[in-house]
C-alpha cells in the first residue's frame, strides 16, 4: 500500500489516505462505510501493526476502486502533508553510509577517510519535518553552505529492543524518501544536529510504502538533481550499514517504537564535495527521487 496524509482543503484536518490509481483513499471514512474502524492518522494506524495493513489491503481490493459515496478524493484535488506531520521523536540519520561519500566528506569536511567500524548516527527534530512541495528556508544570517542529501528513510512498525539482523527488516513499516538538508558550516565541535536540525531541513514524503511492496530496500535507486541538473545518483545497494544492520545496531541501546524514522544516509555527490564546492540558495529547486518511493520536489526560499 501507499499510505498519504492529506488535506482535501485548506481548512480541512489531516488525514490518512491510500493511494489507489488517481484516487486517494480517506481510509477513516472507508473504515466507517464498511464497518471496520480504521484511525485517521499515520501514527495511529502504525500502531495498529502489520495486520491493519493486510486488513486495509484486502479491503481496498476487494471493493475495486468502487469505494462507498464520500470516501474517495481525486488526487489532484488534495494537498499532501508529510506521511508523519509530527514524529514523535527526533529522527535518526546516519552519516557517512555510502563508500563514496565517506571520500568525498574526507576531503571537504575534514572527517576520517577510514570507512567507519560502526554506524555514525546524529538525529534531526520533528520541527525539521515538511511537506512535499513547502519551500526549504535558506537563512543567510546563518548559513551560507546549505547542502542537499537524498535518503532513504526506513519507517519502524513496531517496538525494536535487541533486534538480531536476521529479524531486522520485520520491524519495519514501510519506507519513505527524505531529503537530509545541511547547513555544512553550522557544524560545532563535532557535532551536527544544528547543521542538520534546523526549520525545514527534513522534507519527506511523498508517502509511505509498506514493506510488504519493498522486500529487499538494498535494490532502490536514488537520485537527486538542483535546478535540472543531476548531483546525487547511487542506488542503495551501495550503503555501508544496510537497513537490517542499522536496525540491529540503534535497537541495542536504544528502543525503536512505532512511528520512529532512520534516514538511512546519502550517497556521494553533495555540494560540499563538488570542486568547487556547490550550495543551494533562494531560488533554487531540489529534486530527490528514490525508486519505487516517489519524488520530492522543494523551492529553496529566503528565510
Amino acid at each position: 500500500m501507499r499510505l498519504v496524509t492529506f488535506r482535501a482543503t485548506v481548512e480541512a484536518e489531516a488525514r490518512l489516505g491510500a493511494l489507489v490509481d488517481d484516487l486517494v483513499l480517506d481510509l477513516g471514512l472507508f473504515g466507517e462505510a464498511t464497518g471496520v474502524p480504521f484511525p485517521s492518522t499515520m501514527l495511529e494506524f502504525i500502531d495498529l501493526g502489520p495486520q491493519a495493513v493486510a486488513i486495509a489491503s484486502k479491503m481496498i481490493e476487494e471493493a475495486k476502486s468502487l469505494f462507498p459515496l464520500g470516501t474517495a478524493i481525486p488526487f489532484a484535488n488534495v494537498t499532501l502533508l508529510a506521511p508523519i506531520p509530527r514524529p514523535r521523536k527526533n529522527i535518526f540519520g546516519i552519516g557517512l553510509n555510502y563508500t563514496e561519500h565517506v571520500a568525498e566528506s574526507a576531503k571537504s569536511l575534514d572527517t576520517s577517510a577510514e570507512l567507519p567500524r560502526q554506524p555514525v548516527i546524529f538525529s534531526k527534530p520533528p520541527t525539521g519535518v515538511i511537506a512535499p512541495g513547502e519551500p526549504i528556508r535558506h537563512n543567510g544570517e546563518i548559513t551560507q553552505q546549505l547542502d542537499w542529501e537524498v535518503e532513504l528513510a526506513a519507517i519502524i512498525g513496531r517496538k525494536a529492543k535487541a533486534v538480531a539482523r536476521d529479524e531486522a527488516l520485520s520491524y519495519v513499516f514501510g519506507y519513505t524518501v527524505c531529503i537530509d538538508m545541511s547547513a555544512r558550516d553550522c557544524r560545532r565541535a563535532g557535532q551536527w544536529i544544528y547543521s542538520k536540525g534546523q526549520d525545514t531541513y527534513a522534507p519527506m514524503g511523498p508517502c509511505i510504502v509498506t514493506a510488504d511492496e519493498i522486500p529487499d530496500p538494498q535494490t532502490l535507486d536514488l537520485s537527486l538533481s538542483v535546478n535540472g541538473v543531476t548531483k546525487q545518483s547511487s542506488n542503495t545497494a551501495y550503503m555501508l550499514f544496510k537497513v537490517d544492520e542499522l536496525i540491529e545496531d540503534i535497537s541495542q541501546g536504544i528502543t525503536l517504537e512505532p512511528g520512529d524514522i532512520i534516514a538511512t544516509g546519502t550517497p556521494a555527490g553533495v555540494g560540499a564535495g563538488m570542486d568547487p564546492q556547490e550550495w543551494v540558495w533562494p531560488g533554487d529547486t531540489i529534486v530527490a527521487t528514490v525508486e519505487k518511493l516517489g519524488t520530492l520536489t522543494h523551492p529553496v526560499v529566503k528565510a
